[in-house]
């Protein structure tokens, strides 16, 4: 690679900031005028989530990775900041909104695909969404998921000085690859939540955002039951993207959202765990952007 071509790729590689309402977040711009995807992770876990697919996509896509206020986050958020699913779904909506990013493919994983599920019926924010794509993600009566959600919860109830201590153990890989910890989550991301971890860990104002996020999130457990009753209204076309033989997130649901939405489509994905994207990256890229060019094929 030329020097010019190394310079562009740390340039689009680069971790950039944005103010919004709640505080400061991270985020990752791959630039270019391709069509605008942006993508959401889920609960102690960060935009990383999604580097193996956005090195497929971003050769011929804008791609967008913010890191949410979830607990891996890289800036406390303010004291009074709504760390709900509403909260951080609004979050995302004004992001989009200060990017001015318009006919945007709106891709969650895990909770990031329930924050999907409420922008999708949100009427102000899906002016700006041309398309959605679910994958393995909390639905209907699924939260918290599984036992690892179970864990989450419970860890949650827990003052941040012991939330801390909790993440603590998570340095260890035989902890980290436990079911109550992400060992259902992925067979082959280990190295990645191994990194998730380490902010809660070693910064205090982060221990605060995730017990504060855990406690607003588990508050709610039947935000997504409702959600789901507002879903037939998205009427632009949405994938929903299934490990098929998720431990974490029941198979049945990923086929309810896809009968639910007018323009759903089901695909089951192979040899992987909840986190397609870190099991299966190359084959969720190829769905992904197959579902785009044919989208907007077909609009036009």
């Amino acid at each position: 690679m030329s020097t010019e071509g190394k310079e562009k790729a740390k340039e689009k590689d680069r971790e950039l900031e944005l103010e919004l309402s709640a505080g400061t977040i991270s985020y990752q711009d791959s630039g270019g005028d391709g069509p605008t995807v942006v993508l959401l992770h889920g609960m102690l876990m960060d935009a990383s989530l999604w580097e193996g697919p956005v090195a497929d996509l971003a050769a011929d896509h804008r791609c967008l990775l913010p890191t949410l206020p979830f607990g891996a986050h890289r800036h406390p958020v303010r004291a009074d900041a709504d760390l709900s699913l509403p909260g951080i779904a609004a979050l995302v909506a004004e992001f989009m909104d200060r990017l001015d990013l318009r006919d945007v493919t709106l891709v969650g994983s895990d909770t990031g695909g329930a924050l999907v599920q409420l922008l999708m019926c949100d009427g102000s924010a899906r002016t700006r969404v041309g398309r959605a794509v679910l994958a393995s993600c909390e639905a209907f009566d699924n939260l918290p998921p599984g036992l690892t959600g179970r864990t989450l919860a419970l860890s949650g109830r827990l003052p941040p000085t012991l939330f801390g201590l909790f993440m603590q153990q998570m340095r260890l890989r035989a902890l980290r690859r436990l079911p109550v910890a992400f060992g259902q989550l992925t067979l082959r991301g280990d190295a990645a939540t191994a990194r998730w971890v380490r902010p809660a860990m070693r910064q205090p104002g982060i221990r605060r955002d995730a017990v504060r996020m855990l406690r607003a999130v588990m508050a709610d457990r039947q935000l997504l039951v409702r959600t789901a009753e507002s879903l037939p209204g998205f009427d632009r076309p949405a994938l929903v993207v299934w490990a098929a033989e998720d431990r974490v997130m029941p198979s049945a649901h990923g086929r309810r959202l896809a009968e639910l939405l007018p323009q759903g489509r089901l695909v089951e994905v192979a040899d992987t765990r909840t986190l397609i994207p870190l099991d299966q990256p190359a084959v969720l890229a190829r769905l992904i952007r197959e579902f785009i060019a044919g989208s907007r094929a077909g609009a036009r």
